[in-house]
C-alpha cells in the first residue's frame, strides 16, 4: 500500500513531457467542446498522478510504459532525470486546476470552467514543448522563500534559478 502511494524520485523527464503533452490535447478538447467527461478524465488524471505517480493514471502508464521506451532509440541522448518532488507540485497544481474547473462545470460556470483549463492547457504546452515547469519554478521560489522545507527536496537547493537558467539558454 506504502508504495501504490508514492511518487517516483528521480523523474524521466521525457515520460514527464509526454505526460504534458496529453494533460494540453485533453485541456484543449475541453476547452473547444466542453465536455464533462474530458474535463472528468483529466482532473482524475491529474488527482491520481499526484498520488500514485503513474501507477493509477493511464496516461502515465501510457507514456512511461509504452511512449517513452519507444521513443528512446530515437532520441539522441540517454533520457534525463529530474527531482520528483517539483514534478509531484506541479502535478498538485493541475489537480488544482482540474478540481477548480469542474467545481465551475458542475455549478453551471461551463465558460469559466474553459478559461480554467485553458491556463492548465498553457502550461502543459510549455513543459511538453519547452521543457518549462511552471509548477516546479514555483516549486523552486517557494522552497527559497522557505515555505517549502529543504529536506523535501535536498537535490533541488537552488532549482529555480537553474530552470530559469536552462530555459533561457544560459545554462
Amino acid at each position: 500500500m506504502v508504495k501504490l502511494f508514492s511518487f517516483p524520485n528521480p523523474v524521466n523527464e521525457t515520460s514527464a513531457r509526454i505526460v504534458a503533452g496529453g494533460a494540453a490535447l485533453m485541456g484543449t478538447l475541453f476547452a473547444a467542446t466542453g465536455s464533462g467527461w474530458v474535463l472528468a478524465v483529466l482532473t482524475y488524471g491529474f488527482i491520481a498522478r499526484v498520488l500514485t505517480g503513474p501507477t493509477l493514471s493511464p496516461l502515465g502508464r501510457l507514456s512511461t510504459q509504452v511512449l517513452t521506451p519507444l521513443l528512446a532509440p530515437l532520441m539522441e541522448s540517454e533520457h534525463r532525470m529530474v527531482p520528483g518532488p517539483p514534478k509531484r507540485f506541479a502535478q498538485g497544481v493541475g489537480a488544482t486546476f482540474g478540481i477548480v474547473a469542474s467545481a465551475l462545470f458542475v455549478s453551471g460556470a461551463v465558460t469559466e470552467a474553459r478559461f480554467v483549463i485553458a491556463a492548465l492547457v498553457g502550461a502543459a504546452f510549455l513543459e511538453s514543448a519547452f521543457a518549462v515547469c511552471l509548477g516546479c519554478i514555483m516549486f523552486g521560489w517557494l522552497m527559497k522563500a522557505g515555505v517549502i522545507p529543504e529536506e523535501v527536496c535536498e537535490e533541488c537547493n537552488n532549482f529555480s534559478s537553474r530552470s530559469l537558467a536552462t530555459t533561457s539558454g544560459q545554462a
